[in-house]
């Protein structure tokens, strides 16, 4: 089954996120997908890759787990600051961008804070990866 690659520009949201974010893809992989740096299973990098989604609202987060005590017990989400460091998973099994499996529409990342990484548009629909 095929599915869109994904590109620089492409829409991101976590489980425990407030707001989608873009991912941002380096060029570095010399992969070009509808005039956008195409992306694979290692762009997972906070802060280069992964923007912050807004207000984090997992209990698995220190700061949540400090304003949430500060407040009585009230969930008080906190601004959100992307722990990933595992890859992506699952990857393209047969296109490889810069010798990593290319990202698919499919795949997810996990934060280490109990989010779960999903992309929602890959950036471009033109190009299907298997």
């Amino acid at each position: 089954m095929s599915c869109p690659g994904v590109c620089a520009g492409a829409m991101l949201q976590c489980s425990f996120g407030i707001a989608p974010s873009p991912m941002n893809v380096l060029p570095m992989n010399r992969t070009i997908v509808s005039n956008m740096p195409m992306a694979n299973i290692m762009d997972n990098k906070p802060f280069i890759n992964i923007m912050p989604f807004g207000m984090c609202n997992s209990m698995a987060n220190p700061t949540v787990v400090a304003a949430t005590a500060a407040a009585m017990g009230v969930l008080t989400p906190m601004p959100c600051i992307p722990n990933t460091v595992a890859p992506w998973a699952p990857g393209s099994p047969t296109v490889l961008v810069g010798n990593m499996p290319a990202l698919t529409a499919q795949s997810k990342l996990l934060c280490i804070w109990g989010g779960v990484i999903q992309i929602v548009f890959p950036g471009q629909v033109s190009t299907l990866v298997p």
